[in-house]
């Protein structure tokens, strides 16, 4: 049965990402699920996640994600944390992420910049 709190479900869906867990993660994925780095490169596509995904845990297999503040608008969870992964600085510091939760799976996951435009856009300020 899939959760049915949204909340509830990011914070698995990140919990798979912190272990590195690819079935997991793939079993919270819309099958349209897309992805949309800070940057705006958007992979649609849970086939071509899970690619991504598996590359990923390989080349940095102690990156996580921490969540500081997590809030909810709708099926839309926004998250404010860091992300931490040692054999990569790029990949470290402050983030926002937002998730967009369907029928209990995650449909689209969103990384943006820790700026003071985002934190007001999404209404963290």
């Amino acid at each position: 049965m899939r959760e049915a709190n949204p909340v509830q479900t990011v914070k698995k869906f990140n919990q798979y990402i912190n272990e590195g867990n690819l079935e997991g993660l793939t079993s919270l994925m819309t099958k349209g699920h897309t992805f949309i780095d800070s940057k705006g490169d958007i992979i649609q596509g849970k086939v071509n996640m899970e690619s991504v995904w598996r590359d990923f845990f390989t080349a940095y297999p102690n990156y996580e994600n921490h969540f500081e503040r997590v809030g909810e608008l709708g099926n839309t969870v926004i998250l404010h944390g860091y992300s931490t992964c040692s054999n990569e600085p790029a990949l470290e510091g402050p983030a926002i992420w937002t998730a967009k939760v369907q029928g209990g799976l995650v449909a689209e996951w969103r990384v943006y910049e820790d700026t003071k435009e985002n934190r007001k856009k999404l209404e963290l300020v």
